[in-house]
């Protein structure tokens, strides 16, 4: 490690406990929840995932930022107020890359830890659960550290969505440069559909795999109303992954009871908006202790079993959805906690992973092909 990042810095959590460590990136003081992610790759897209909106973000892999920063991969212009890491690489080698790590935190304003035990860390995480902390390179004592996590909310109650959502609605044309991209193969098998997204905190690449599979989309802000919507006449109506409480997003829970009650519009939704499906249908969401965060989660029902992509901190109460209204789909069969939903004679369906693999394994692409096919069938 080059001497230059051997600068002070540490992480205090909110129950008192300090780890000393060195700063890279930005300097100063983040405060926010403190999570960890599992994954093995993807950092950047990672960190500029709106869902971790608000959060301090602590990676389990032992070394970050092996492979630099590249123009394509960022998922928004949203980032984590900090990361916390065991190593970071200050070269990078790989053919993509066009920016040194390091370099991009300072631009990006996010603070980075580095040199502390972070399997230490994660394990206070699991038994304790996920808690509010702060990373600083400034000189404060831990009685300031502390005065300031106390005087942060916790997330239960926060609505982050209406932060990060867009502010006006515009047309996204992008699509994936994957092999399996189907675009070109089916763009003229049938008409474009036209897909309404609402934005609680949407990723780049959820937006690259709608126009992949043929739709033409345009975003809309998470405060939209069904007005705004169904004047659009939409084909199809998505809800976005985002950040913070899902029901403390009450626009958001209205807008989805309206379109559930119209009925007649194919809608999908992942991540925070699953979790808002599920309250719009009744049902009551609770927090996590530490969440569910990486690429490798196994979920599935009746012996099928996908492996996803996964960043969220709270879940749907299964005791709490009603069996006329709606039928669980998948588990996460780590914990057995709801991962999917459809609504009973609906052409309605969430689920709480990312099948967009952004970054991850590609396993539940089809839930797009399944939107798909919904849309051509009443079209």
């Amino acid at each position: 490690m080059i001497n230059r990042y051997k600068k002070n810095a540490k992480l205090v959590l909110s129950n008192g406990i300090v780890f000393p460590g060195f700063y890279f990136g930005a300097s100063g003081t983040a405060i926010g929840e403190i999570v960890f992610n599992t994954g093995m790759t993807g950092y950047q897209e990672v960190i500029t995932d709106p869902s971790y909106y608000g959060q301090i973000l602590t990676f389990t892999y032992p070394e970050i930022g092996n492979t630099g920063i590249n123009f394509e991969d960022s998922e928004s212009n949203i980032n984590v107020k900090g990361i916390i890491v065991r190593n970071f690489s200050s070269n990078n080698s790989n053919w993509r890359s066009k920016k040194n790590f390091n370099q991009w935190l300072v631009e990006k304003k996010i603070i980075g830890l580095h040199g502390i035990d972070t399997r230490a860390l994660v394990k206070i995480l699991r038994s304790r659960g996920s808690m509010n902390g702060v990373i600083t390179s400034e000189d404060k004592t831990l009685e300031s550290c502390l005065k300031i996590i106390h005087e942060t909310p916790k997330m239960e109650g926060l609505n982050l969505s209406k932060v990060v959502s867009t502010k006006l609605h515009y047309a996204w044309q992008d699509y994936t440069q994957t092999k399996f991209d189907i675009r070109k193969k089916f763009a003229e098998s049938f008409k474009k559909l036209k897909i309404v997204a609402i934005d609680f905190g949407i990723k780049n690449s959820i937006l690259n795999r709608l126009v992949s599979h043929g739709c033409e989309v345009l975003v809309l802000p998470s405060r939209s109303s069904l007005k705004d919507v169904l004047s659009n006449k939409p084909d199809g109506i998505f809800f976005s992954n985002g950040p913070g409480d899902p029901s403390a997003v009450s626009e958001g829970i209205e807008l989805a009871k309206s379109l559930i009650d119209y009925g007649e519009i194919p809608m999908f939704g992942i991540c925070l908006g699953h979790q808002i499906f599920g309250l719009a249908l009744g049902a009551s969401t609770y927090k996590l202790p530490f969440g569910h965060r990486g690429l490798n989660h196994p979920c599935g029902e009746n012996n099928k079993i996908e492996i996803t992509s996964q960043n969220h901190g709270f879940a749907i109460d299964p005791d709490s959805l009603s069996d006329n209204i709606a039928r669980i789909t998948h588990y996460n069969l780590n914990d057995n906690t709801v991962a999917g939903l459809e609504v009973i004679n609906k052409p309605i369906f969430s689920v709480q992973y990312h099948p967009e693999a952004g970054p991850g394994p590609h396993d539940s692409d089809y839930l797009f092909k399944k939107f798909v096919s919904l849309m051509l069938e009443r079209c």
